[in-house]
């Protein structure tokens, strides 16, 4: 932690006790203290620290320099070492105190004259602690000559000098280091350096980096340390490596990682990796060469115990057997074994740091051995069968391997694999895909068989790596199981979509994905994609050779591609869409669901609502991360979506795509607009290309050109947004854009006449595109503009229904001016902007209306807004009728601090008597407004509405 300079993060309690240690100098108190701890848990850092506090407030600390002894190790050195202190004591004594040291020492120089020698050192300490009180610090205590840690700890035990504390620091170990557990034996205390929190590690990492860093990023870190994730010098070695790679990226003002999360590893240093991989004492140069090789190994494929037989053996003549070395790993927790007899290295980026080293031997060779100990007893396709695991080291052998062995072995394997385990199984098919001659005729089954896998377990990044071979496949003159080729075509596409991947079909660098994108399998998808924000909006492909039902498994049919795609248009298009599938195909639920998904660029909901349980899931996808988001968006974790929009751009980036999830970019610069982050937002919409036209890009950006202070232009682009909308037919989400027109038109008297025409448009698209979200924001339009406190209540039902949190302020406040008591409404509106982080604009709206009705705007809390034990407990009491006095001798406090605390709750809750407080309490209000932990807004209370009884 010293070489970087940064200041002790998340010791403070343990540099305290050490000083404390150090100021006892002179004291009939004063002890050794020995701090131990892993190689890296700032064990020096602690003592310096402590050693520095001291020395500021005037105490005097002196080091024990057992490296620069001259003398052979034993009591010779640790003379040389009490010398070397007493050097720097200046009292006018050093040479009668330095020479009764040497006298003795050249004295008792023959065999057994130690003890005279110790006792005079302690003697001599004793007495210049007298006229300079000092404290002695000895570090890095493993290292330290095995003589010379036993005189010490001699001295320690039957000589210890009075009125000097000592503090001792060096590297834990069951075996002990230097003197073993003498050392411990000697000390009055032993202080051990836990490993640090997740929250400290985070907070390290940000210092260390010198910015934010997303949360993902100490994730990410955490988890490749294992068992070392609260070490802090192994967390600052893979930063260190990560920088000097240009494995960061900087996003929205946070660093993220940029590389996978399997490539983060320690420095290469071989020493370094010595002390902070083998707990208990650094390797030698056969156990680290042989941790090397079974590193690459486990890098290429996964290992067990049975394999290690076909490992060559490490030369030279101190040499031991693999497997004793293996052991030894075992015994010190670098490596560890399940119960099946799988080897896995217990701290992954000391496994990727590992590979990085150079071998002597090639890890292909290996992997080839183990294949062919197996193949030359049972055969290839037998051995494939029986032991599938063996495609793994097929792959990893590479060209080593004859493909007349591999490709049977490959092919078997992943039919053994298909059910359960579909990652696998699709690896052994692209592995033998890879193998195959152009034209052979098992290339068709073998690709069709890996897109279904794949898409059965949603691996979507494992089905787009099929595209060459099926492109080649395509293309070439054979027509063999041409239907299983338009089933993979299908498959693929499907992943493309799942991958936001169609908004780069002319990308140069993937001339594939253009040319696949066109076949009449894919084309549906590739439409589709522009209809969820992914990129231009394309016209919808004419079928060829009739419209059969291809449904099946994940796979949507053409029915339920042009129902998905008809979802973001008019009711008319939707309702024959729904014709087209059977009648118990899609209840109300799911069509709401598939509408709501839809005005989000929600691919995967969208896909859930149609295929039902026939959809296995996004998975790891840029389909489900936004899934994710657009739900933390809309429950107001917007901390957790941002977090969610970032790990989307960082892939993105990363993988090298321009063009990632252009509704994710969206949300984002909505959130960093409402919080009044400005430039962050023209940021993430300046990532958007103008030829995506979804209505939700077009709402943000009404949103942040409005809250920049460009009002006229912002409804001008609006109104651009509503005509290019229709002009695509994207009606869903559009009724989101012209709401926002209402909510900023409602607010100055100039732009009043642009909300009506809104509400005109709203009501005329409920018409055209009735859904759920099109019906509650034309009844909350309604209530704003025409102050319809009805109307508005019904719309603010719906929406805390649908639980979108943003959306409930601005209906909340519409209630407010609607309303005959408008108080409880910005109350709630209020405490929902606080929850969300909302910035200055949206607070301002709310003040002005707090003071139109002369009350007070309930403040925001950066702590939690649900309300504490004593406060229900003050709440109840209040609902029971109880006085203030009543109540100060039940809480056991007097009556001002009662009306103290009422007050408190009033400014809270923006209720302004005991009697609504009560009432509110009574009906659920509180509840229902998120203030009480862990209750339930009642369907009574959320019917009803603030202040309704």
């Amino acid at each position: 932690m010293r070489q970087h300079s940064l200041p002790l993060i998340g010791r403070k309690k343990e540099v305290q006790e050490v000083a404390g240690v150090f100021r006892a100098t002179g004291t009939d108190t004063a002890r050794t203290l020995l701090v131990t701890g892993r190689a890296g848990s700032g064990k020096t850092a602690v003592v310096h620290q402590a050693r520095q506090t001291v020395a500021a407030e005037g105490g005097k600390v002196l080091r024990l320099d057992w490296d620069a002894a001259e003398s052979p190790p034993g009591p010779a050195a640790l003379a040389d070492m009490v010398c070397g202190v007493l050097a720097k004591i200046h009292d006018g004594r050093l040479p009668v105190r330095v020479t009764t040291v040497r006298r003795v020492q050249w004295r008792s120089s023959g065999r057994g004259g130690e003890l005279p020698l110790l006792s005079v050192m302690g003697e001599v300490l004793a007495d210049a602690a007298r006229f300079v009180p000092f404290a002695l610090l000895l570090d890095g205590a493993e290292r330290m000559p095995q003589p010379t840690a036993s005189a010490l700890v001699l001295l320690l035990r039957a000589f210890r000098p009075a009125g000097i504390p000592v503090v001792i620091a060096g590297r834990s170990a069951p075996a002990g280091f230097g003197g073993g557990p003498h050392l411990s034996a000697a000390a009055d205390q032993v202080l051990d350096l836990p490993p640090l929190s997740a929250s400290v590690i985070g907070e390290l990492i940000a210092r260390r980096l010198g910015r934010p860093v997303e949360p993902g990023l100490v994730a990410a870190v955490s988890r490749s340390l294992g068992p070392l994730a609260g070490n802090p010098g192994a967390v600052l070695s893979v930063l260190a490596t990560l920088e000097e790679r240009g494995g960061l990226l900087e996003l929205d003002g946070r660093l993220c990682l940029a590389e996978p999360e399997g490539r983060l590893r320690l420095r290469t240093d071989v020493a370094e990796l010595g002390r902070l991989g083998w707990p208990d004492a650094p390797p030698d140069a056969e156990a680290l060469e042989t941790a090397s090789v079974l590193a690459r190994l486990l890098g290429r494929a996964p290992l067990w115990l049975e394999d290690l037989n076909h490992v060559t053996q490490p030369a030279g003549p101190q040499a031991e057997p693999v497997g004793r070395t293996v052991d030894r790993m075992v015994k010190d927790g670098v490596l560890a074994v399940d119960r099946v007899g799988r080897i896995t290295f217990a701290v992954p980026a000391l496994a990727a740091a590992l590979r990085a080293l150079p071998t002597s031997l090639d890890a292909r060779v290996v992997h080839a051995r183990i294949v062919t100990a197996v193949t030359d007893r049972l055969g290839a396709a037998t051995a494939g069968t029986c032991h599938p695991r063996l495609s793994d080291h097929v792959h990893a052998a590479g060209r080593i391997l004859d493909d007349t062995l591999a490709v049977p072995l490959l092919v078997n394997a992943a039919r053994r694999y298909a059910r359960a385990n579909g990652p696998r199984a699709v690896r052994a098919c692209l592995s033998a895909l890879r193998r195959l001659p152009p034209g052979d005729h098992r290339t068709p089954g073998i690709l069709r068989d890996a897109a279904a896998i794949g898409l059965g377990y949603g691996g979507h990044a494992e089905v787009l790596a099929l595209a060459d071979p099926l492109l080649a496949c395509l293309k070439a003159p054979h027509g063999a199981d041409r239907d299983g080729l338009q089933s993979a075509t299908r498959a693929w596409a499907l992943a493309s979509l799942h991958e936001h991947r169609f908004g780069c079909v002319d990308d140069a660098e993937r001339p594939y994905r253009a040319e696949l994108g066109r076949m009449p399998a894919a084309a549906p998808f590739a439409a589709l994609s522009g209809r969820y924000g992914m990129g231009p909006v394309h016209h919808w492909p004419e079928p060829e050779g009739g419209d059969a039902d291809e449904s099946g498994g994940p796979l949507p049919s053409s029915a339920e591609l042009r129902l998905l795609a008809a979802a973001v248009g008019d009711g008319a298009g939707i309702e024959r869409a729904r014709r087209a599938l059977p009648k118990d195909a899609l209840d109300e639920t799911a069509m709401d669901r598939l509408q709501g998904a839809a005005a989000y660029g929600d691919l995967a909901d969208a896909l859930k609502a149609v295929l039902g349980d026939r959809y296995v899931g996004a998975g790891a996808s840029t389909a489900g991360r936004h899934h994710s988001l657009v739900r933390d968006y809309l429950a107001g974790h917007w901390d957790d979506a941002l977090s969610v929009a970032l790990r989307i751009e960082a892939r993105g980036r990363a993988e090298g795509m321009g063009e990632v999830c252009q509704p994710a970019r969206a949300l984002a610069a909505e959130i960093h607009g409402v919080r009044g982050d400005l430039a962050q937002a023209r940021e993430w919409l300046g990532l958007i290309p103008e030829s995506v036209t979804h209505p939700l890009i077009a709402r943000v950006r009404l949103g942040v050109m409005y809250r920049s202070g460009w009002a006229d232009e912002a409804f001008a682009e609006a109104w651009r947004g509503v005509k290019r909308a229709r002009q695509d037919g994207l009606l869903a989400g559009l009724d989101g854009l012209l709401l926002r027109i209402i909510s900023f038109g409602m607010l100055e008297e100039s732009s009043v006449p642009a909300a009506r025409r809104a509400l005109e448009e709203l009501e005329a698209l409920n018409e055209e595109a009735p859904s759920l979200i099109a019906r509650e924001a034309l009844l909350i339009g309604r209530g704003a503009v025409l102050r319809d406190a009805d109307t508005a209540l019904a719309g603010h039902r719906l929406i805390l229904q649908r639980g979108d949190r943003f959306l409930a302020v601005f209906s909340a406040h519409s209630m407010a001016k609607a309303s005959d008591d408008p108080r409880p409404w910005l109350a709630e509106a209020a405490r929902d902007a606080g929850r969300l982080k909302a910035g200055r604009n949206v607070r301002a709206m709310l003040g002005q209306s707090a003071r139109r009705h002369n009350m007070p705007l309930p403040r925001s809390r950066s702590t939690s807004d649900e309300l504490s034990e004593r406060d229900i407990r003050l709440l109840e009491m209040v609902s029971d009728g109880a006085t203030n006095r009543q109540i100060a001798a039940r809480l056991a406090c007097s009556e001002k601090t009662v009306e103290q605390r009422l007050t408190r709750l009033y400014q809270r809750t923006g209720w302004r008597s005991r009697v609504e407080l009560a009432a509110a309490w009574l009906d659920g209000s509180l509840a229902r407004l998120g203030l009480v932990p862990d209750a339930q807004p009642s369907p009574t209370a959320a019917q009803s509405g603030p202040g309704e009884s």
